[in-house]
């Protein structure tokens, strides 16, 4: 096994790991609390990108890619007739469909590095999973993507907003990451319960990922939502 596949492999043991936690950091509980003010901040910068979101609903189908727990599926079930929702974790799936037990979302636990699609769908929308994506293996990503989607159909994201912070060197950061070296993509992740996982971790700047989705062939209104997260809508120039 490469170095690159050892980090992806150890990258997914680490979601299985975070099950029990996720929400833990979504909902700002335990050691993510940063206070009223921090939480009140962050719920509003919610709010901005699921307004986004809810601007390209109602569709007939979604592909939901790295679901996790649930937190966007279920604004996806609401307004799609169908979505598959796809992730590497029996784990997260598992939160994941007893939170919603929506009639109307089917559950595909597949590796998203090797995993393509057998149809097509109006959106594909994908939360906190383009970070974790080797910068190698961006170009075959938004390939993949591309498959996915109907003619006219549009790609949606929300990830972590760079911050200055995020790049100390050797610096414990919120919710136990840091950079183990400086300029590459693996951080070390430490879990509430100790363990330790090395992760792939990019952060995007609107403007320069903009320029490189119009290299690719994509149009894109990506933006920042405040001081915590980058999203955006993507469309193929078809």
């Amino acid at each position: 096994m490469s170095d690159a596949e050892t980090i992806l492999a150890e990258q997914k043991e680490y979601y299985r790991a975070r099950a029990p936690e996720y929400d833990d950091w979504w909902f700002r509980r335990g050691r993510y609390d940063g206070g009223a003010e921090h939480t009140k901040a962050w719920n509003a910068e919610i709010a901005i990108v699921e307004a986004a979101l809810a601007e390209l609903l109602p569709v007939t189908s979604a592909l939901e890619l790295a679901a996790g727990t649930g937190n966007w599926t279920k604004p996806l079930a609401a307004g799609a007739e169908r979505v598959t929702a796809v992730d590497a974790s029996a784990e997260v799936i598992a939160r994941n469909r007893q939170r919603l037990a929506a009639a109307n979302v089917a559950y595909i636990e597949a590796d998203l590095f090797q995993w393509r699609p057998d149809e097509t769908y109006d959106l594909v929308f994908f939360g906190f999973w383009l970070s974790h994506i080797p910068g190698a293996a961006l170009d075959e990503f938004w390939d993949m993507t591309a498959t996915c989607l109907k003619p006219g159909g549009v790609a949606f994201f929300i990830d972590n907003a760079p911050a200055p912070n995020k790049t100390n060197l050797g610096q414990p950061q919120w919710g136990g990451e840091r950079r183990i070296t400086e300029g590459e993509e693996i951080v070390m992740r430490t879990l509430a319960d100790g363990q330790n996982f090395r992760i792939v971790k990019n952060y995007f700047e609107p403007v320069r990922l903009s320029a490189q989705m119009a290299k690719r062939g994509w149009r894109s209104q990506i933006q920042y939502s405040g001081e915590f997260f980058i999203y955006g809508a993507l469309h193929r120039n078809d």
